[in-house]
């Protein structure tokens, strides 16, 4: 199944080889690191060939044909800058169809509405095609930006899942946002 998202300012798809030099000049014009939940620009960029990349991207693939994880970019229409990423991750298929979504925009982008136009447009892909009924976000509880995207975006506050991550050498609340195909 060909894959293409496209909004008004938007196409969002799997990474390809030959979006290497775009993926990598926008990863490397990354802004120093803006918030706790920001990684800025990574120091390890030599180190990301071109080979690298299609190993990386050949390991995407792979999981989407196993249904196990899907990773799209997101490129600007007008321009074909890759802006960001968006994943989903599947949590259980059988009778519940679950799934969970990622979502990064490289920091020079930030104040765009980019997230949220493609956490929009790929839910509802994903609802559509790919068959899940129930997409989660997991957020870190003082993680700002990515709750008013959750909330702008229709997800809804489930709970607080105490010590649900290992991040930075402890245990961590994650705020669990959903939102439930509408059939």
């Amino acid at each position: 199944m060909e894959i293409k998202i496209e909004t008004d300012r938007l196409i969002i798809r799997p990474y390809e080889k030959e979006d290497y030099e775009n993926w990598y000049a926008e990863y490397d014009k990354r802004l120093p690191s803006q918030y706790k939940y920001d990684d800025g620009r990574p120091s390890d960029m030599p180190s990301s060939t071109f080979d690298w990349f299609c190993e990386w991207i050949k390991g995407f693939n792979k999981a989407a044909i196993n249904d196990e994880m899907y990773q799209y970019g997101v490129f600007r229409k007008e321009d074909g800058v890759n802006v960001g990423k968006v994943e989903l991750f599947k949590i259980l298929r059988l009778d519940y169809q679950w799934a969970m979504m990622g979502y990064s925009i490289h920091n020079q982008y930030w104040q765009m509405g980019y997230g949220s136009e493609s956490v929009s447009a790929t839910k509802e892909w994903v609802f559509k095609n790919l068959g899940f009924q129930r997409i989660e976000l997991h957020i870190n509880t003082d993680n700002l930006p990515s709750i008013r995207l959750a909330e702008k975006n229709g997800f809804k506050l489930e709970c607080t899942r105490e010590k649900f991550a290992f991040e930075n050498g402890e245990w961590t609340d994650f705020l669990i946002y959903y939102q439930l195909h509408k059939i």
